[in-house]
């Protein structure tokens, strides 16, 4: 084990060097990462066979003596794999030595080679500096917008503009396209173009930028600077900037917020009005700069389609159009592109090579464009940008975001689920006082922030829920993942491994229904597989084979993921024999039992039953004391979730697993037993009931009084819709029984609340949780003297409210003061709901109004004209009055129209009479009765 971590600790520094190594260190490097895993394997196969919890007494001891002798074969097999891995590490050493002036990690030889790419890097980003005006498309807006920023408003501050995005977005063409615009130059006599980069030397920094302003102002560069110590220079740029006048300075390709906050004390605040522009990567760079100066940060997006198109043409067919028979594989190749311009073009400057009579040729680049990164080609660049963004990342977060390649193209990643993996692969560190998955989370966020993976839903504010990888990053870490044996992919179909020690298998769907290969297909042995994933679902007559062979063989497991194989019907024997495995999803399946034999997986920390018929655990789950996360839940209606979740039967004693974070969803009907048990589980984060009798509300309440770190609750009772029984949760903690209390500890981490059942009142504790984000009420039926609005409208960080057959009054008013952060309200199935009042000063914040299945609701909501941050208002199968009213209404001026003016997207929704689903835009539709008048 010692040894293992020094061979780990020299990896995390090698690794760095690997991209610009000679072949002799690459293959090194590769020698001491196999051993490693090697020794990982010897460890965890030793600590299955011997290191077992050992029993006492007399009958402990005979058993030992017996054990002893059954495994003495195998302990001796043992041994000499590690005097053979002792061998093997021995070599490598012997290496070390005799290549050390090569490669030394803290040799002089790799600070040349930094200073040498730091170079290069310098002459990559000149280049970028130098793409003509006539390629240039979809930068005349935010270039519009950027110079209006630095010369309108307060000329008596020091303005920060940071444009921050991933590589190969534009962020330096866009700025020095600024920088150079005639109206800036006038506007800013004195100027300065700085190249930052992730190694920049900050004393050369200086020197650079004091020679520039001097030649800027036709000034003599004093040689006095060359002699200057830091400290010096920095006295010296800040008296040259107070006399200077009004100055505008670039700091292009900005990665560290340390760089920032020391540069800052040079800049000088006058009352010329000065400007600073940043380009950067990072979020947390952006955010730093802006934080104490009169800030504005530019988030660059990628190139419509439109535009990528102009782009792609203009390189290759020089201005004319496509040929139509290369119009839908050139299509294909720019939706690899995905709006990146630098990407855009590298690959047309490819194509401009290819012969446009041959489609084969561009079928070919079509086909192998991660080839094509791989190589020193067109493409070479393009890895190279989007290489430094990985480079620049701590080792934790270089292993997470190689991970990623075990999903395919275009592939929408759940976020939860991927946070799950991190921490089975033993990829995330544990901090003091911080749960592992907040831990996991903070990765996630870093990565978003670093501009490496884009958000595309979120649950609620601060809760990712999918996201994504650009399609060329992610040819780029695929590259680096197989360069490092960590993920090996394949669609199931009977192939050669790329390595024959295969680590972590992924199966991606396959479409092939060819059997005929796969009778002749041999078995394959994984004693080196850690981990088994499938992503989609498998063709069940390539999934079978694979997964006997798989579970056979694969003794050292520890992440066993066959999510959605709808195939799989029972949990397959072999899985109890895993010693190791602490991450076990059958989301999907078909599964209905778990065997008792699930006691025997002493490791697991995972289990994952959902959207399975499971309605039930065995009490052989409380010998399973490292669980931390149990889904088992089933949805009521598979077309509606509107009528929740069946849950599972849990051991009386459940209690006992004090370790759980993550309880989805019990089902506590059996009584006040269980809902005691639930108190004693107080690591709980989330938890989800359902089937809540009304007769045990109080003691429900009495232990989510001990559950401090709950952040997310959904209770339902017995009951389906509006014929849910009552919820009777109106109690509460003692300290909240005087006004005084308001701030009681009660729930006070909780940021998400969804209730299933009917309510007579709001409990009265709700109007307390004052970090609460979203609130769901489904089918509480609240009557009309109990309006649900007036206890809810002064929490402080409410964001989110879904209602569905919450309220029977006649209607809604949002009086002003309300809700001053709510962003997003649902209201669904309110049958009675006649009007809605919106006053002005209510909902200032409000970007998302979803009413839907409001039959007698005739009449949009009084006031939604004082909504003006609006961005988008549904209306779904609402009384045909309304629709028609806006659909059919010729009236240009009418007073309907004038009020929803600034709403940038209204959708309508509707059943024809022949009940066919119908989806329409309103302006789309006023634009076809323009045109067509």
């Amino acid at each position: 084990m010692d040894e293992l971590g020094h061979m780990r600790a020299f990896l995390r520094e090698a690794e760095a060097k690997e991209e610009d190594a000679q072949p002799r260190l690459q293959e090194w490097i590769k020698q001491v990462r196999e051993a490693a895993y090697d020794t990982e394997d010897i460890l965890d196969e030793f600590v299955a066979r011997f290191a077992r919890h050992r029993a006492t007494g007399f009958y402990g001891s005979v058993r030992r003596i017996f054990s002893s002798i059954k495994n003495l074969r195998a302990r001796r097999r043992v041994a000499s794999e590690i005097q053979s891995i002792k061998s093997r590490i021995k070599s490598i050493s012997e290496g070390h030595q005799r290549y050390q002036s090569e490669y030394g990690i803290p040799a002089q030889a790799s600070n040349s080679l930094s200073v040498v790419n730091n170079t290069t890097w310098r002459h990559s980003r000149d280049d970028a500096l130098l793409v003509e005006e006539a390629k240039l498309v979809g930068i005349d807006q935010p270039k519009k917008h950027l110079i209006s920023q630095l010369l309108e408003g307060d000329d008596y501050q020091l303005k920060v503009v940071s444009v921050v995005g991933m590589g190969g977005l534009g962020k330096t063409t866009l700025v020095k396209r600024v920088h150079e615009d005639p109206e800036v130059r006038r506007h800013f006599p004195v100027r300065a173009w700085v190249t930052v980069s992730q190694t920049c030397d900050f004393q050369d920094l200086l020197k650079d930028l004091i020679r520039q302003l001097h030649v800027e102002g036709k000034k003599p560069v004093p040689q006095s600077i060359e002699s200057m110590a830091t400290t010096e220079l920095k006295k010296f740029v800040k008296g040259f900037l107070q006399q200077a006048g009004r100055y505008a300075i670039v700091f292009d390709d900005v990665w560290d917020v340390e760089f920032w906050n020391t540069i800052k004390f040079v800049l000088t605040e006058s009352s010329h009005g000065n400007c600073v522009m940043l380009t950067t990567r990072k979020a947390d760079v952006a955010s730093a700069s802006c934080t104490e100066s009169l800030g504005y940060i530019h988030r660059m997006e990628p190139l419509s389609f439109e535009d990528s198109w102009t782009l792609f043409c203009n390189k290759i067919f020089k201005g004319n159009s496509c040929p139509g028979h290369l119009m839908d594989v050139a299509k294909v190749i720019l939706g690899k592109c995905e709006g990146l311009p630098l990407a855009i073009l590298a690959i047309s400057g490819l194509l401009a090579l290819k012969d446009v009579n041959r489609i084969e040729e561009w079928e070919m680049v079509r086909r192998s464009l991660g080839g094509e990164l791989e190589g020193t080609g067109k493409l070479d660049r393009v890895k190279k940008i989007l290489s430094l963004s990985y480079s620049d990342l701590p080792w934790r977060l270089k292993t997470c975001l190689l991970y990623l390649s075990i999903y395919p193209e275009d592939y929408e990643i759940g976020c939860r689920r991927l946070i799950n993996l991190w921490i089975a692969e033993r990829f995330v560190e544990w901090r003091e006082g911080r749960s592992i998955e907040d831990v996991a989370r903070c990765y996630l966020s870093e990565l978003v922030n670093r501009s490496l993976i884009q958000l595309t839903k979120v649950f609620y504010e601060g809760s990712p829920y999918t996201c994504r990888i650009h399609d060329l990053l992610r040819e780029v870490i695929l590259l680096k993942s197989m360069e490092q044996n960590m993920v090996t992919v394949t669609t199931g179909q009977p192939t050669m491994w790329p390595s024959d020690k295969v680590r972590r298998l992924v199966v991606h769907s396959s479409s092939s229904n060819n059997t005929q290969h796969h009778q002749q297909r041999r078995s394959y042995c994984f004693d080196h597989l850690r981990s088994f994933i499938t992503v989609g679902s498998m063709n069940p007559l390539l999934s079978k084979p694979l997964l006997s062979d798989v579970l056979r063989s694969s003794k050292l497991l520890k992440v066993l993921d066959l999510v959605g194989q709808e195939t799989q019907e029972e949990i397959p024997n072999e899985i109890f024999k895993m010693f190791h495995l602490n991450y076990l999803s059958l989301w999907g399946t078909r599964v209905e039992r778990v065997p008792k034999a699930i006691g025997k997986l002493q490791h697991l920390e995972y289990l994952n039953l959902g959207d399975t018929g499971v309605r039930e655990l065995p009490i052989e789950i409380l010998k399973l004391q490292k669980l931390r996360v149990v889904r088992v839940y089933q949805q009521v209606d598979s077309l509606d979730d509107d009528y929740g979740y069946h849950g599972f039967k849990a051991p009386s004693n459940m209690g006992g697993l004090l370790a759980l974070e993550l309880l989805d969803c019990i089902d506590v009907s059996s009584g006040s037993r269980i809902i005691k048990e639930i108190g004693k589980l107080t690591q709980l984060r989330e938890l989800y009931i359902t089937k809540l009798r009304r007769e045990d509300g109080k003691e429900l309440c009495c232990s989510l009084a001990n559950l401090t770190s709950l952040q997310r609750l959904s209770i339902a009772s017995i009951g389906k819709g509006d014929d849910h029984v009552l919820i009777d949760l109106n109690h509460h903690h003692p300290s909240l029984s005087s006004s005084s209390s308001c701030s009681s500890s009660f729930l006070q981490s909780l940021h998400m609340l969804i209730l299933y059942g009917r309510l007579e009142k709001m409990p009265q504790w709700v109007a307390h949780l004052h970090g609460l984000v979203r609130l769901d009420l489904n089918w509480s039926g609240l009557r009309g003297e109990e309006d649900p609005l007036e206890s809810l409208q002064h929490l402080p960080n409410l964001s989110i409210i879904n209602f569905c057959g919450s309220y029977l009054g006649e209607g809604l008013c949002f009086t002003a003061g309300g809700f001053l952060k709510l962003k997003r309200l649902h209201l669904k199935r309110m049958e009675g709901l006649r009007w809605m009042r919106v006053e002005e000063g209510a909902l200032p914040r409000l970007q998302t109004l979803f009413l839907q299945q409001l039959p007698l609701l005739e009449e949009l909501p009084l006031g939604i004209h004082y909504l003006s941050h609006l961005q988008r208002l549904s209306l779904y199968e609402m009384s045909s009055q309304l629709r028609e009213k806006l659909l059919e209404d010729q009236k240009e001026e009418s007073e309907d129209y004038r009020k929803i003016a600034h709403i940038p997207e209204i959708l309508i929704g509707y059943y024809t009479d022949d009940r066919k689903w119908r989806r329409r835009s309103l302006w789309e539709e006023k634009k076809k009765k323009h045109n067509h008048s």
